[in-house]
């Protein structure tokens, strides 16, 4: 098997840059020096990534994304097409601050609907989901679905993405049936 990284001819990737085995760079893709790129990572068209992004093994970022410094993705993570991630809160064109990115993390499994935007300094917790269209302001706790403008919770989501429903004291997912407990703001799974 080649674990040599997949580099589209009309892909930019900077000296520097450190990628892991199996992964797929597309056109017009743009990976600046100093990123890192986990294992079987697949970038898609006119993705660009910054210096000093992590993005953890496994993620698969769609066409039109912009990962800037001070963004760091987990392993496993979806970024759907044209989702925006911001670095500065308070940006200002004469008053730069480009020493004082707030740090913007999406952790293991999570996914990012088309067209979300994450305002800088939020963290997306473990298979998360972002709706499609969604403006994230805050935090989003684990396994929890956020839809709407400004994002609000939603329900519950399975790590393998179902809908979780009510059952007694428990959620449950009737596609894999994997089991949770927990409050809104601390669910976990359950071992079988």
């Amino acid at each position: 098997m080649n674990d040599a990284p997949y580099i589209h001819p009309h892909a930019d990737v900077e000296q520097g840059a450190t990628l892991g085995r199996r992964v797929k760079v597309w056109r017009g893709a743009h990976v600046m020096a100093g990123a890192i790129l986990g294992d079987d990572v697949v970038l898609g068209q006119n993705v660009f990534v910054g210096p000093g992004v992590e993005i953890g093994a496994g993620c698969r970022i769609q066409n039109n994304v912009s990962v800037y410094a001070g963004v760091n993705l987990a392993e496993d993570v979806f970024v759907g097409p044209s989702v925006v991630f911001t670095n500065v809160r308070r940006p200002r064109a004469r008053f730069p601050r480009k020493d004082r990115f707030d740090l913007t993390r999406v952790e293991a499994g999570a996914t990012l609907g088309a067209n979300a935007t994450l305002v800088a300094g939020v963290t997306v917790g473990r298979s998360a989901m972002v709706a499609a269209g969604a403006v994230v302001t805050r935090d989003v706790p684990p396994f929890t679905l956020v839809m709407g403008v400004p994002a609000r919770p939603s329900g519950h989501v399975c790590v393998c993405g179902e809908a979780l429903a009510k059952d007694g004291e428990l959620l449950r997912c009737r596609a894999c049936r994997r089991t949770y407990r927990g409050s809104m703001d601390a669910l976990e799974e359950i071992e079988a």
